[in-house]
């Protein structure tokens, strides 16, 4: 059994950091391989992400024009009938409470829509936000219902 003390990284994984500025012995001594003075020898210099040298940027050059339903559009977690068949016994009944605790699925407030993926031969009761069409198939098949919530 590995416990916390016997956790190391692989071998040949972790490096010593270089060390900088440390005398002309080292080789990187002086100005630690930054060159002489200008912004990218100072302390924090350097410019921001996406500067382009005064040069209009990419992000501003492009027009944005149109609608993106990103904002809009519904996200469901999604929770294959295969992975149901194999976690529950036949005759339960799922809600997104159950397969929360189950740790089939990672948050509680995102809803969830039930996938055809997989085989289901039992019969189970699933209450879920949403259920494609395959998957409704598929779990009235089996003799199991489901439920929109």
């Amino acid at each position: 059994m590995i416990t916390l003390h016997d956790l190391h990284p692989a071998k040949g994984s972790t490096h010593k950091a270089k060390r900088l500025g440390q005398g002309p012995g080292s080789g990187k001594g002086k100005t630690a391989g930054k060159g002489n003075k200008g912004d990218k020898s100072r302390t924090g210099g350097g410019v921001r992400p996406g500067f382009e040298g005064g040069q209009m940027p990419l992000t501003r050059r492009t027009p944005k024009r149109g609608f993106n339903n990103a904002r809009f559009a519904k996200v469901f977690q999604p929770v294959n009938l295969g992975t149901l068949a194999d976690k529950f016994d036949a005759g339960t009944e799922i809600t997104p409470e159950v397969m929360f605790d189950a740790r089939v699925i990672r948050k509680k407030n995102v809803p969830v829509k039930i996938l055809a993926n997989g085989d289901l031969k039992k019969s189970l009761k699933i209450k879920a936000a949403a259920f494609s069409e395959e998957a409704v198939k598929k779990i009235e098949a089996a003799g199991g219902t489901h439920e929109v919530i």
